[in-house]
């Protein structure tokens, strides 16, 4: 029995469902649950990224640190038994026939070091003031499908199906008790839909049918995560020895990550401790142990490699060190309506990590992810749009499940002293004001205590008609208003974003 590849299985099965269990447990109200947060501190591109762009010591470099401590003993041990994305690239890869060969075109040499262009530009743009490691980390990726496709759909097929068969079959006894249950539990998470989700999903297949042309395509080439935890791995005291080798090369031909070179030994950095190799090797020598010699050198570059090595790369952090004093970064200005306390646009550029946490908790789907609406660098941030949700006035969610400080954590108390928008009433829609009729639904529905929505009433036609009219200094722009207006299919009452 291959015990160790078994026990890798169980870990990735282990991690994976606990990741999603995290992100599916986290709706209203927050439990006293495993927070998401944890999720994203442990992802050290993420945490180290963010911090050099917002020049920030965040909270989550602790456990990112601690990360790449425990890579410094067992090696790339989370890229193989602990990354979600991972775990599912390695899924897609199992419908690879078997013992085929990876395309011929694709040198493993020159493959391996474009991770490292991308974590070099990554860098630097994070040296600049711009935090865009999100783009292509592993984490934030899992967690965007699972949160944004995986559970509305889950949810929404569950519960349509127990819906049918109760009405079809006339189940209302024990088995519509069962379906009750599951609703006060796992199928109690409210089934919202989310604006552009399609992308993500399709993002995501791309990365898993990667692994269909070369096994872990995405692990090997591109993964910046993985580029940054090779580079630690090079020096883990964990190690593959052969302790006999006949030349067979079925080790190098059937590794996943294309770590095993032909002379027989390995690129450390490259090994994600799959444990294959141990039970295919035919003499039974091959094993993993820790080791007592120095550290290793830096491998150097295969000849005719093109791209950036590791060595290279290290050059390039020293280097922008020196640079870490100022950084360049246009003014934003904020075209959409943001999270309550989210910070200045720009800084919640490079610190919204995309990862769609506030969006999956948001209590009334109102928080949706962005295309182009507030330019190229702000795809896939959250914004508040009224006509599909509005602001709850009594939840702070989003800033308790945010990873990196982007949405603050605020009591309820002073979230309802933030700004995020400014209502505005179109004289020429609103019932009352262009066709005198009675109509106060925005003004009822407005939470703020001494009402950011007044009426104004005046005598028409021997009538009283109340209009209303917003105080620009109460109203917090939460999108009630909008979301209530009778008016349709243009609300007569608009939130924009608010510019201080």
């Amino acid at each position: 029995m291959k015990k160790l590849v078994l026990l890798r299985r169980i870990s990735q099965a282990l991690f994976l469902g606990l990741f999603v269990y995290i992100l599916w447990s986290t709706t209203y109200p927050l439990g006293g649950g495993i927070s998401p947060r944890i999720l994203f501190n442990l992802d050290p591109a993420l945490m180290i990224f963010t911090a050099v762009s917002e020049r920030l010591l965040l909270p989550g470099l602790v456990f990112a640190f601690l990360m790449i401590g425990a890579t410094f003993i067992l090696g790339r041990f989370f890229c193989g038994w602990v990354c979600p994305l991972g775990t599912v690239i390695d899924a897609f890869g199992s419908l690879r026939k078997k013992n085929a060969r990876d395309l011929s075109w694709l040198n493993n040499r020159r493959l391996k070091n474009i991770k490292y262009v991308f974590l070099g530009i990554f860098f630097l743009l994070a040296v600049a003031g711009f935090q865009a490691v999100w783009v292509m980390d592993p984490v934030v990726t899992a967690a965007r499908v699972v949160s944004l496709n995986v559970i509305p759909a889950v949810t929404f097929a569950a519960d349509r199906g127990f819906v049918w068969l109760i009405q079809r079959f006339g189940l209302y006894g024990g088995f519509y008790d069962f379906y009750r249950g599951l609703k006060a539990g796992v199928l109690g998470v409210r089934i919202v839909f989310f604006a552009n989700a399609l992308i993500t999903f399709i993002y995501f297949l791309v990365i898993g049918f990667l692994s269909l042309v070369v096994a872990r395509l995405w692990c090997r080439a591109l993964c910046p995560l993985g580029a940054l935890y090779s580079l630690v791995a090079l020096f883990s005291r964990l190690e593959r020895k052969v302790d006999a080798c006949n030349g067979c090369g079925l080790c190098r031909r059937n590794c996943r990550m294309g770590a095993i070179r032909e002379e027989g030994d390995y690129d450390k950095g490259e090994c994600v401790l799959c444990m294959d190799c141990v039970y295919d090797c035919p003499t039974g020598k091959t094993r993993f142990a820790f080791k007592g010699a120095a550290v290793p050198a830096l491998a150097a570059p295969a000849a005719g490699s093109k791209g950036m090595t590791r060595r290279s790369f290290l050059w390039l952090m020293a280097s922008s060190f020196l640079s870490l004093g100022g950084r360049w970064a246009p003014a934003a200005r904020r075209r959409v309506i943001r999270p309550p306390g989210a910070v200045e646009e720009a800084g919640f550029l490079n610190t919204c990590v995309r990862c769609g946490n506030c969006m999956k908790v948001c209590v009334t789907n109102g928080l949706q992810p962005v295309m182009l609406e507030s330019g190229r660098q702000g795809l896939w941030t959250p914004r508040l749009v009224p006509e599909i949700g509005y602001c709850e006035y009594n939840c702070t969610l989003c800033g308790q499940v945010c990873p990196t400080g982007a949405i603050p954590r605020l009591s309820r108390e002073a979230k309802k002293q933030v700004r995020m928008g400014l209502a505005r009433v179109d004289r020429s829609l609103c019932l009352a004001w262009a066709h005198n009729e009675p109509c106060i639904v925005c003004e009822e529905h407005c939470p703020v205590a001494d009402k950011a929505i007044k009426l104004d009433i005046v005598r028409v036609h021997g009538r009283d008609v109340s209009r209303p009219v917003v105080d620009r200094a109460l109203c917090i722009g939460c999108g009630i208003c909008q979301n209530k207006c009778p008016v349709s299919p243009e609300r007569a009452i608009r939130v924009e974003a608010f510019v201080p």
